[in-house]
């Protein structure tokens, strides 16, 4: 059993543990079958370079407007980070948005305006438009949020190695819900090559998103 949420050497992991939004333990270090490099990326990234990239889903969700937004078509940005959480995550969510948003706000303007972060919820069953959009103001009212069927939200999920585990519920009567809690970066191509945990430094995730838009020119 691994315990979730300490630090991992990203350039040299052997495979990605998942890390589930709560810091609860997960059954299972890797059940979405992440494959990451055996050695240091030649890229030069110091998150964790996968060994095969992730496509980016042709799938619609809804956005915090109302309005579809297909996640692979409808952002003219050569970059996207992509992330699922919900908003009632205990401490995991809140960090990774903190220290993307944190990592954004110290780039070049010319560099940030091209990256798009897009928060899918994993918990549609609480988090409607208002309650995304207003949790996503707290870090950068940039990032697009959306919500959608629980069902084809864990589809999409899955195509892109997140696993998502589900409701635990709590003494308290409310429930958390598990789910890997890594940011995958996707360039102009759809495509994902690298992704970062939430232990990854923000001087790290900075260096990285300045790195993944250079190559897009």
């Amino acid at each position: 059993m691994t315990r979730t949420c300490h630090r991992l050497s990203l350039a040299l992991v052997a495979g990605l543990l998942v890390l589930v939004a709560g810091c609860t333990a997960s059954g299972s270090d890797n059940p979405a079958g992440v494959q990451v490099r055996r050695s240091a990326d030649p890229s030069g990234f110091r998150g964790a370079a996968l060994a095969e990239p992730y496509t980016m889903p042709d799938q619609s969700f809804t956005d915090t407007s109302g309005q579809a937004y297909n996640l692979r078509t409808t952002s003219s940005r050569p970059v996207t980070l992509l992330f699922f959480g919900y908003t009632h995550c205990p401490d995991v969510c809140t960090g990774v948005m903190s220290d993307v948003a944190t990592a954004l706000s110290r780039m070049d303007p010319s560099a940030r305006e091209r990256i798009q972060v897009v928060f899918v919820t994993t918990d549609p069953a609480r988090d409607n438009e208002k309650t995304i959009r207003a949790y996503l103001d707290r870090f950068d009212p940039d990032f697009v949020g959306l919500t959608g069927d629980l069902p084809a939200i864990k589809t999409v999920a899955g195509r892109v190695g997140v696993d998502i585990e589900g409701m635990k519920k709590l003494p308290s009567g409310g429930y958390e819900v598990g789910h890997s809690a890594q940011v995958l970066g996707f360039g102009k191509d759809h495509k994902a090559r690298v992704l970062w945990t939430p232990s990854t430094a923000v001087g790290d995730l900075m260096h990285d998103f300045d790195l993944l838009v250079a190559k897009q020119q």
